[in-house]
């Protein structure tokens, strides 16, 4: 591959599929700075393969992205059982932990959000939540996942299964895992925001779809509720456009997108979605 192929292969690359492994990484780290410096190893391992190694780049990032994940989910589960330090034990726990937020300064969400899923993501061993992310989330057989964590398909499975009993017990605030039609929606429209991509944004929202965002009480801003495709697209490329990062979650058992600008949580977005369609956002965004 000449000099002038190479980039703009990995340039399509990381186009295509740049914000389904940052949410993949997100989702097994549960921190989104981690996140995208995983995705950002998974590009440069790609661009350094050879013509033709590679077939199926998605399925070839997923494998990749995941073992990455792992092997930092290993290495901070071996830091924390070595930190004897009630300050290092404490500088474990994520800052929205840590530290009191103000509601008036930040939006109402964030600490919630983060506090929550860090508590459900530390109830699984590492293999446990790489194995339940891969299979029940991001729908990758079991096949695959025994290749990605090296262990036996039947082990696989025992390891889904406890992570699912550990999850019932912990009674997860968000509910149950959104369907895989949710999941197929929120990923072109993470996309659509991500590449400013007014026609593909307009592709998934109802015609009729409407929008409404709730800022912080000091906030400036008033936004009246948004109605129509056009309408809505313009306000997602404006706020959640080029330049944000989005990552799935789910609020109340609705599928949801959490919002960060440099690494910074600023926004949740809850969509209610009819067959491949949204037909609403309600957007929190501390601004």
């Amino acid at each position: 591959m000449s000099t002038e192929e190479r980039p703009d292969r990995f340039g399509g690359a990381w186009r295509r599929h740049r914000a389904y492994v940052v949410d993949l990484a997100f989702r097994l780290l549960g921190d989104i700075g981690g996140a995208e410096d995983a995705a950002q190893e998974a590009f440069a391992r790609l661009a350094r393969t050879r013509p033709g190694e590679v077939e199926d780049e998605r399925a070839w990032l997923t494998v990749v992205t995941s073992r990455l994940c792992l092997d930092e989910l290993r290495s901070a589960r071996a830091r924390r059982e070595r930190a004897d330090d009630p300050a290092e034990l404490e500088n474990a726990v994520p800052v929205a932990q840590a530290v009191p937020v103000d509601p008036v300064d930040r939006i109402t969400l964030d600490e919630e959000v983060q506090l929550a899923l860090y508590r459900m993501l530390q109830r699984l061993a590492p293999a446990e939540r790489v194995v339940l992310i891969l299979h029940d989330v991001f729908g990758v057989p079991f096949e695959t996942v025994a290749d990605t964590v090296g262990r036996p398909t039947g082990t696989c499975r025992q390891l889904a299964r406890r992570a699912r009993i550990k999850m019932a017990q912990a009674r997860r605030p968000d509910g149950p895992v959104a369907p895989a039609e949710h999941r197929a929606v929120t990923e072109r429209f993470i996309a659509a925001c991500a590449g400013g991509d007014l026609a593909e944004l307009l592709a998934v929202l109802d015609p009729r779809v409407w929008g409404v965002a709730t800022f912080r009480p000091d906030s400036p801003i008033v936004a009246p509720t948004s109605r129509g495709a056009e309408m809505v697209a313009a306000n997602m490329i404006a706020f959640f456009g080029p330049g944000v990062t989005l990552v799935t979650h789910s609020a109340f058992g609705r599928p949801a997108l959490l919002a960060y600008r440099e690494r910074e949580l600023f926004g949740v977005l809850v969509l209610t979605i009819s067959g491949e369609r949204i037909v609403s956002v309600e957007a929190t965004v501390d601004a």
